[in-house]
C-alpha cells in the first residue's frame, strides 16, 4: 500500500513536472529559447572535446618523459603548447557556455514569474483563491521565488547532469581505445589495463551514485515541508506587521508570540531532522569522493605487482579518473538540489492546480449591457460558499442619482451582494446591467492604498496625474479635509501605516471625486468617520457628482436621512425595498 502510494506520488510529480517544464519550450519563447540551447549544447559538447583531450595529452607526456630519446627535450615544448592550447579552449568555452547558460536561466524565469503573475491576476484568480479557501498558501512565495528556483535548477541540472554523462562515457571510451595492450589474468579473466580501469570505475560509481540515492531520497519530503513551515513562520510575521495596531491595542503580543514561536518550533523541528539527513549525505558523499581518489591506484596495484613496475598509460588513466570522480561526484551532490526541485514542483503544480480552480468556478452573476442611466437586476441569486441563499429573485432597477442603503442583521450577506453586483463574487447567478461607458466605483471598509508617492495612492485606480494637474488634487485634499497633506503628494511611503482609518477612508471620497464614476458602491466606507464628517462625505458627492448612483452598506441610523431609499436583507433569501426622506443639505458646524 506504502509503496502504491509512493508511486503515485512519484507519478505525478514527473507528469507535474513534464507539465511545467514544456510550457516554456512551445511558448512565444520557443524560438529564441531554442537558438540559445542549441548554441549551449554546441559550447557543452566542445568543453567534453577539451576534458576528452586533456587525459590524451597526458598518456602521450607520459611516454615523452619515459622515453630516453635525444630529441625529447625538443619535443617537451611543443606539447607544453598543446596543453596551454587545450586548457586556454577549455576556459573560454566553458566560459561562453556559463554565460550563455545564465542569459537563459534568466529568460526562463521571465517567462515563468510572468506566466504565473499574469494567471493570478487574471480573471481575479488571486480573489478566488482566497475566497474558495484554497491550500495554496502564500502564492506570492511561489510566484516571486519558486518559479525562479524552478528555472535555475532544472536548467543547472540538465546541463551538469548532461556534461557530466558525457564526459563519462567519453573518458570511459577513451580507456578502453587508448590505454595500451599490456593484460593481466586472474583465473578464467583476463584484463586489460583500460579494460579494468573502465569497468571498474564504472562499477564503482555506478554503485556510488545509486546508494546516495537511497541515502538522500528522504531529502525530497523533508525540503517540502521545510518550504511549506518557513513560508507559514514569514507569513505569521507578516500578518502581525500588518495588524500591528489592533495587536497593541488588544495587548495581545503574548498570544502572538506564542503563535510565532509555535510555527518557528516547527520550521527548527523540521530544519534538525534535514540537518540529520544532509549531514548522513555529506558524510556518505565525502567518503564516496575520497575512496575515489583511492580507487585507481588500487586497480593499478596489480599490474604493479605482475611487472614490478608503473604502466606508461597510468598517468593518462588517473586523470581520466579524476575527471570521471568529478563528473560522478556531480550527480551524487546535485541530489540535495533534485530534493529541492521536486519540492518545487509539487508546490507550483499545487498552484497551478488551484488557479484552474479557481477559473473553473462559476462565473456568479453575469454582466451584461443595460440601458444608459440605469443599473439593473435581474433574478439575483446571492449565495455564500457554503450555499446558502442569502438573496433569490433579485431584481431592481435604480436610476441615476438614487441613493440606496442595504441594511440587515450581520451576516445577513450585505457585503455579499456589493460583491456580487460588482461581479467578482463566483457564487450565486442572475444578470447585472448597466451601460458599459458608465464607470463604477467600489469603496470597502478599509481602503487599498498602493505604495509610492501619495499622488498615485489618490489616483487609484486611475494612473496618477502628473504634476501639472496638482491644483486639482489639491483642491480635492481641500475639499475632504484632507489640506495637511498637500506638500506631501510626491512622498514615497506606506501611506496606509501612516494615515489613521478616518483619513484613508476620506481618501477614498478623495478618489470618488477624482474618477467622477456614474455609480458609487460604499461597503461601510464612513465607519472610521464621526456623524458630522460622514455626512459632509455623502454631501460632496450630492454636490460634485449629483447625477451619480450610490449603493451604501451601514448600520448607522444617521445614514437613513442620507438616502432616499433602503433595502433590507434577512439572511434567509428574503429582501424587501422601501422609500425613505433624504435629506442632503449639510448638516450645522
Amino acid at each position: 500500500m506504502a509503496k502504491d502510494k509512493m508511486a503515485k506520488a512519484k507519478a505525478s510529480t514527473l507528469k507535474a513536472f513534464w507539465h511545467l517544464f514544456t510550457g516554456f519550450w512551445t511558448s512565444e519563447s520557443k524560438w529564441h529559447a531554442s537558438g540559445m540551447l542549441a548554441l549551449l549544447v554546441v559550447l557543452c559538447v566542445a568543453k567534453v572535446y577539451c576534458v576528452w583531450k586533456i587525459p590524451q595529452w597526458y598518456g602521450q607526456f607520459g611516454s615523452l618523459i619515459q622515453s630516453n630519446s635525444a630529441n625529447a627535450l625538443a619535443r617537451f615544448i611543443p606539447s607544453l603548447q598543446d596543453l596551454a592550447l587545450l586548457l586556454g579552449c577549455f576556459a573560454l568555452v566553458d566560459g561562453a557556455r556559463g554565460y550563455v547558460q545564465q542569459q537563459l536561466r534568466l529568460r526562463w524565469r521571465v517567462w515563468m514569474t510572468n506566466r504565473f503573475l499574469t494567471r493570478w491576476m487574471s480573471n481575479r484568480a488571486y480573489y478566488r483563491l482566497q475566497v474558495m479557501g484554497s491550500d495554496a498558501d502564500n502564492p506570492d512565495q511561489r510566484i516571486s521565488e519558486d518559479a525562479g528556483f524552478f528555472a535555475k535548477a532544472t536548467l543547472d541540472l540538465l546541463v551538469d547532469f548532461g556534461v557530466s554523462v558525457a564526459i563519462v562515457v567519453a573518458l570511459l571510451a577513451g580507456m578502453l581505445l587508448s590505454a595500451g595492450s599490456q593484460s593481466l589474468t586472474l583465473g578464467t579473466w583476463t584484463f586489460t589495463l583500460g579494460g579494468l580501469f573502465c569497468w571498474g570505475s564504472l562499477a564503482f560509481y555506478g554503485a556510488g551514485t545509486w546508494l546516495a540515492h537511497l541515502v538522500g531520497r528522504k531529502l525530497i519530503a523533508l525540503k517540502y515541508e521545510q518550504r511549506q513551515r518557513e513560508a507559514d513562520f514569514r507569513f505569521s510575521m507578516m500578518r502581525t506587521r500588518e495588524n500591528s495596531e489592533s495587536i497593541a491595542f488588544y495587548g495581545g503580543e503574548k498570544i502572538e508570540l506564542e503563535g510565532s514561536c509555535r510555527r518557528f518550533d516547527g520550521v527548527i523541528d523540521n530544519l534538525r531532522r534535514l540537518i540529520d539527513r544532509k549531514t548522513f549525505l555529506r558524510f556518505y558523499t565525502t567518503f564516496f569522493e575520497q575512496m575515489a581518489v583511492f580507487l585507481p591506484f588500487l586497480m593499478m596495484l596489480p599490474f604493479v605487482i605482475v611487472s614490478g613496475s608503473i604502466p606508461p598509460a597510468c598517468l593518462a588513466l588517473l586523470d581520466s579518473c579524476k575527471r570521471i570522480k568529478d563528473s560522478f561526484s556531480c550527480i551524487v551532490n546535485s541530489y540535495e538540489t533534485l530534493a529541492e526541485l521536486t519540492a518545487i514542483v509539487r508546490r507550483l503544480d499545487n498552484l497551478d492546480r488551484s488557479m484552474n480552480e479557481a477559473e473553473a468556478l462559476p462565473g456568479g452573476a453575469t454582466l451584461a449591457e443595460g440601458r444608459s442611466g440605469v443599473f439593473e437586476t435581474k433574478e439575483l441569486c446571492v449565495q455564500l460558499p457554503s450555499g446558502r441563499t442569502v438573496m433569490a429573485n433579485g431584481s431592481l432597477a435604480l436610476e441615476r442619482g438614487a441613493r440606496m442603503l442595504v441594511t440587515g442583521p450581520s451576516g445577513c450577506g450585505k457585503s455579499t451582494f456589493l460583491r456580487t453586483v460588482s461581479g467578482i463574487w463566483p457564487f450565486g447567478s442572475g444578470e447585472v446591467r448597466k451601460a458599459p461607458e458608465e464607470r463604477t466605483l467600489f469603496l470597502p471598509q478599509r481602503p487599498y492604498l498602493p505604495l509610492g508617492p501619495l499622488r498615485r495612492a489618490l489616483c487609484y485606480p486611475l494612473e496618477p496625474l502628473p504634476a501639472s494637474e496638482d491644483e486639482r488634487l489639491k483642491d480635492v485634499l481641500r475639499k475632504v479635509d484632507l489640506e495637511r497633506l498637500i506638500p506631501l503628494l510626491d512622498q514615497e511611503d506606506d501611506w496606509s501605516r501612516i494615515l489613521s482609518l478616518g483619513e484613508q477612508q476620506r481618501v477614498a471620497f478623495a478618489r470618488v471625486l477624482l474618477v467622477r464614476p456614474a455609480w458609487v458602491f460604499l461597503d461601510e466606507s464612513t465607519s472610521a468617520l464621526d456623524e458630522r464628517r460622514e455626512r459632509d462625505m455623502y454631501q460632496l458627492i450630492a454636490e460634485e457628482l449629483p447625477a451619480a448612483g450610490v449603493v451604501s452598506i451601514g448600520h448607522r441610523t444617521t445614514l437613513f436621512a442620507l438616502h432616499d431609499r433602503l433595502m433590507q436583507l434577512t439572511g434567509s433569501s428574503a429582501w424587501s425595498i422601501k422609500a425613505l426622506p433624504c435629506q442632503t443639505q449639510a448638516a450645522p458646524a
